[in-house]
């Protein structure tokens, strides 16, 4: 038992230092990171300088923006496919959307809610807290993950507090994010080709739906929240 608490201790400690330089980077390069990611072009133009490792860059900053969620992951995406186009831009930042889900779910089931409502402010926890419990816990993680303007970030470290299987999770939220992100891509795509009548058409649709998640995402979340409680 002795070894198995060491173990615990050792892997709290090393997510503890993991959060602490994750915090200091955002604190100290979010503004180099959003001027960063503002311009498509700007941030491929400091990808591609990796050259061959231009990919696996991409992919870590899709991660740390999951992690650090004051990094713009739809200028990410967009991004994604003005670099790789529509296709490859879409697995590229789901790889790395996906990633860093990983290892925020993980993060979060380690070290409990008493941890966790330290990370995250305690209005967006009790917001999502029904989620936790919910027998259709999976049905409902799908929708959130599908509706735009929902916050996607503080909803990976409420499942990681739920007992939602970790396959299972992830597979749901790959296919519920997936559209989003084709989308981001494929506006990204035409920027970059300059097809600026098929970027401002999937744009404003879009923004439509992102603006009105947003603003009724409190009443979407009441009402499932009351689906639920009525088919205890």
């Amino acid at each position: 038992m002795k070894g198995k608490n060491i173990k615990v201790v050792l892997n709290i400690i090393a997510i503890l230092i993991f959060l602490i330089v994750i915090a200091l980077v955002a604190s100290h390069y979010s503004k180099q990171i959003i001027d960063l990611t503002s311009s498509p072009a700007k941030f491929r133009n400091w990808v591609l300088s990796f050259g061959s490792l231009g990919v696996v860059v991409f992919i870590l900053f899709q991660v740390l923006q999951v992690v650090v969620s004051v990094i713009p992951g739809e200028a990410i995406q967009v991004s994604g496919g003005y670099i790789y186009g529509t296709l490859a831009g879409s697995f590229y930042s789901l790889a790395g959307i996906m990633l860093g889900s990983v290892i925020v779910f993980y993060i979060s089931r380690i070290l409990g809610y008493n941890l966790i409502k330290k990370l995250v402010p305690e209005k967006s926890l009790e917001k999502f807290y029904f989620v936790i419990n919910s027998p259709k816990i999976e049905t409902i993680i799908f929708l959130l993950f599908l509706i735009p303007g929902i916050p996607k970030d503080v909803l990976v470290y409420i499942a990681g507090l739920s007992p939602v299987k970790p396959i299972n999770f992830f597979i749901i939220t790959a296919i519920a994010r997936f559209p989003g992100i084709f989308f981001s891509s494929y506006i990204g795509s035409n920027i970059e080709k300059k097809n600026y009548e098929a970027a401002i058409a999937v744009a404003v649709i879009s923004i439509i739906l992102f603006v009105i998640g947003l603003i009724y995402h409190e009443k979407i979340l009441k009402k499932i929240s009351s689906l639920v409680h009525k088919k205890r």
